[in-house]
């Protein structure tokens, strides 16, 4: 399943590290969305300037992989905007408990409420940056990428 294993701590420990990263991976969907509208809205093409983050440091596995997934329009990574929600709502239980304020989280559920009222709980969570293309009247498609990952 994975090439590099870690042990966390006590039973029940490894769940709070798969609720941060997930929690990390949909903050870093909704900012890719944005960034890549300001690309697209900005004059660039998409193609070049996703190839562009992705050699900088605002690149991220998120970016690397569901990015082509927006820029395609498939949006079909398998994780749907309910899943999504429940592991937000992990994290910010976790944050309570921890006495952590988790304010980029924060944004990214209520952004994810949004998505959910507004393309359904089985939708796929990358379906998220439609949010701003459907606002915005502005697609992110771009030539050249594959219609899913390999």
């Amino acid at each position: 399943m994975g090439g590099q294993f870690f042990h966390m701590g006590e039973l029940g420990s490894a769940a709070i590290i798969k609720v941060i990263t997930n929690m990390l991976a949909f903050i870093h969907l909704v900012a890719d969305g944005e960034a890549l509208m300001l690309a697209k809205r900005g004059g660039l093409d998409l193609k070049t300037a996703w190839q562009a983050i992705a050699a900088s440091s605002g690149n991220s596995f998120v970016h690397e992989t569901e990015g082509q997934l927006i820029l395609n329009g498939s949006y079909d990574i398998a994780f749907t905007m309910d899943l999504a929600l429940k592991d937000l709502g992990f994290a910010m239980g976790f944050g309570r408990e921890f006495g952590v304020p988790l304010d980029l989280a924060s944004t990214a559920e209520q952004t994810f409420l949004k998505g959910r009222a507004a393309y359904g709980g089985a939708a796929q969570s990358t379906q998220i940056v439609k949010l701003l293309e459907d606002v915005l009247g502005t697609d992110l498609r771009a030539e050249g990428f594959p219609a899913r990952l390999e």
